[in-house]
């Protein structure tokens, strides 16, 4: 595993107005991902694990701070050299798909790498070798509508890796769905990941999933800490 990592966060504050206080989220968060690696941010709802994903996917700025993306400082940069960063370096995983519903599994997963200048015949292949990594080779042709909540979940996850990213930021990825489901489908994207070899930051309450990872971490008072797994009380 390379020492130099993929993502760096250095001091990230992130407050936000709340009635006539402010509610203080981070509060000088370090993270560092390195190529490879699978870490998981544990924690509940509210905690800050989707505002850290968010600063570090580049979506949202906070109030202070630096993200470094192969060492380079992104914060700074215009917005159109942070979409051209996000677009080729990084993939997104959320709760819920957000599929194009008027479009097959296949097409869901070619829009980003033709938007991203592939040609339609390479991104249809890429978009086949992805889906059918993920068990979907009969499922090409379904449109969101057609598939189930799982199956709709694993044609978000090629779609995030559609353009070949080094990191994959995925907040709750299996979050709206049964156990059974959730434990099938973050199989899948964890043998992906490592057949991709990408690094990825997997934010979850879910402790079922945290043995997969690499590392554990969660955020407390506004800091990114090792997170330790409860010790399980005896029996009786």
């Amino acid at each position: 595993m390379s020492r130099r990592p993929i993502l760096s966060v250095r001091n990230l504050h992130r407050s936000y107005k709340s009635g006539d206080g402010v509610l203080k989220v981070l509060a000088g968060a370090d993270i560092d991902i390195f190529p490879g690696e699978m870490v998981g941010l544990i924690g509940p709802s509210g905690s800050g694990k989707s505002t850290l994903l968010h600063a570090a996917g580049l979506l949202e700025k906070p109030n202070e701070g630096q993200v470094f993306i192969n060492g380079r400082e992104c914060l700074s940069l215009p917005d159109d050299e942070r979409t051209a960063i996000r677009r080729a370096s990084i993939g997104m995983v959320y709760q819920f798909h957000h599929l194009q519903k008027e479009f097959t599994a296949e097409e869901n997963v070619m829009i980003p790498q033709m938007i991203a200048g592939q040609a339609g015949h390479g991104a249809r292949s890429e978009a086949q070798r992805l889906l059918t990594a993920m068990g979907l080779s009969a499922r090409m042709g379904h449109r969101p509508s057609q598939m189930s909540g799982g199956e709709q979940q694993r044609v978000a996850i090629a779609r995030a890796l559609a353009n070949r990213p080094q990191m994959l930021l995925a907040d709750e990825p299996t979050g709206n769905l049964d156990p059974a489901t959730s434990s099938s489908v973050f199989s899948q994207l964890y043998q992906l990941t490592r057949q991709e070899g990408v690094a990825a930051l997997v934010a979850t309450h879910n402790m079922q999933l945290a043995s997969y990872m690499d590392r554990l971490l969660t955020v407390r008072e506004g800091l990114i800490v090792p997170f330790t797994m409860p010790a399980t009380p005896p029996a009786i």
